[in-house]
């Protein structure tokens, strides 16, 4: 009744969704059959099937290039694809009408504890390793926010003794004014500036996780991150910092160690690849510690595979193997993605400009990747930051450009040999060819499959 409550307290007032993607196709829906007003903004068309069940609904529907035009609802769910502070949200605002989003209202009414966690990289990782630690202790458990299911037309599901495990954007928060009760911030790096304008925007969006957090909550921080003493002041509850040295939650002599100095699990035992994972359960034992056991985290860490499009495994060919690590949307994790290979690397990167510089990224090829095929609208900047490199040598790094990922996987193919391994990891968004990162690993994978098959 959480939910039938809050729609009765808004009795007659219509209720806008811009935006008809999953989260909110599930919450219109849900919306509609408890007795809603309510209406359905898109630019984009819906399916037929859709418009169906809409209809019979009595759902709203406005689609087209004026679907924000002459607006009349009194509540509206913004997607996180509209930023907080874009012109049309303002615009409402100024109208005096309620702008939320299906998070900020599952937060306000959720009955349950919750654990949110955000960050530049690693955030889904570190999402997937706490629920699974957490089912793996018995517990029942929530998984939404970027992953998992959208979470407001299930929040009657949800009982006391529940947990919700939600990844968190800087999309999603920036507009926020209810945190989790755990927050984990797996580090801060430059992101998405194409859309936050500048790194205080994008730092200011992230802090919201953190907040408006009450003095029973706790805060989660990567111990080396530059921007862990800003947060750490601003924490309202508990601090457990988490790193691979000198941090609450650690690693000593090759072993991970909770804030309790109890010994979890060995490196070597942990099943995913790089110390970027290390950090990863860190940050897990952090927020779950005094939740579950140790011996339930150390059960998840040997047997857990890793999440798709995450430097996932997908084929040796003739002694090369092919990495697909379609996530890495940024020249930090790229450079993290190099970082776990001993093995020579033909790297595939190029994509969509998130304003993100590439100088760094530019000196690791040069030092490390013995060929990258570059393909995208930023395959010239990031071929400029590595000719540019004072490490560049031709003769050490072969540059390679395309048009599509199809030529990029053939001539990766062309360029590796036995031992080798290929490492799809752009670097950028994938919005110039792709609809999302997923696609263009999906595609990816396809064409090696082609390879393997000999259908090239």
């Amino acid at each position: 009744m959480i939910l039938q409550n809050f729609l009765n307290s808004y009795k007659n007032k219509k209720i806008a969704f811009i935006g008809v993607g999953v989260s909110h196709t599930q919450a219109i829906l849900k919306f509609a059959q408890l007795g809603a007003k309510v209406q359905a903004l898109d630019k984009k068309p819906v399916s037929p099937e859709l418009i169906q069940k809409f209809k019979a609904l009595g759902v709203e529907l406005r689609t087209g290039t004026d679907y924000l035009k002459d607006l009349d609802a009194d509540i509206y769910f913004r997607t996180p694809g509209l930023p907080f502070k874009s012109e049309e949200i303002q615009r409402i605002r100024a109208a005096n009408k309620i702008v939320t989003s299906e998070l900020e209202l599952f937060f306000k009414l959720c009955p349950c504890r919750t654990i949110g966690i955000t960050g530049s990289d690693g955030k889904t990782t570190t999402t997937t390793i706490i629920y699974k630690i957490l089912k793996q202790a018995g517990k029942a458990v929530h998984l939404g926010g970027n992953i998992g299911k959208p979470l407001l037309p299930y929040v009657d599901d949800m009982n006391k003794e529940d947990i919700v495990v939600v990844e968190l954007s800087s999309f999603q928060l920036e507009s926020m004014r209810i945190s989790p009760d755990i927050a984990v911030i797996t580090n801060l790096t430059p992101n998405h500036l194409n859309v936050h304008k500048t790194m205080q925007n994008y730092v200011a969006a992230k802090k919201n996780i953190i907040a408006h957090q009450d003095a029973f909550s706790r805060a989660v921080l990567n111990q080396k991150d530059e921007y862990t003493h800003y947060f750490s002041q601003i924490a309202r509850g508990q601090v457990v910092t988490f790193g691979l040295s000198q941090a609450m939650v650690h690693v000593k002599e090759g072993v991970l160690y909770n804030s309790k100095n109890q010994a979890i699990i060995s490196v070597d035992e942990i099943k995913l690849r790089g110390s970027h994972n290390v950090e990863n359960y860190l940050a897990a034992i952090a927020a779950t510690e005094d939740i579950v056991e140790p011996e339930d985290i150390a059960t998840v860490a040997k047997e857990f595979n890793g999440v798709e499009h995450r430097i996932e495994f997908c084929e040796e060919i003739n002694g090369v193997k092919f990495f697909n690590d379609s996530i890495a949307t940024t020249p930090h994790r790229t450079i993290i993605g190099i970082s776990v290979f001993k093995e020579p690397i033909v790297l595939i990167a190029g994509g969509s400009d998130k304003g993100l510089p590439f100088d760094e990224l530019g000196d690791e090829i040069a030092k490390k990747v013995k060929c990258v095929v570059l393909m995208g609208a930023t395959a010239n900047s990031i071929k400029h930051a590595i000719t540019k490199s004072k490490y560049f040598n031709k003769n050490k790094t072969k540059i390679e450009l395309v048009t599509t990922i199809k030529e990029a996987v053939e001539i990766a193919t062309k360029n590796a040999k036995s031992g080798d391994v290929v490492l799809l990891a752009p670097a950028c968004a994938s919005f110039d060819m792709f609809s999302n990162f997923e696609e263009r690993g999906k595609a990816f994978k396809f064409e090696v499959q082609n390879i393997k098959n000999g259908r090239r």
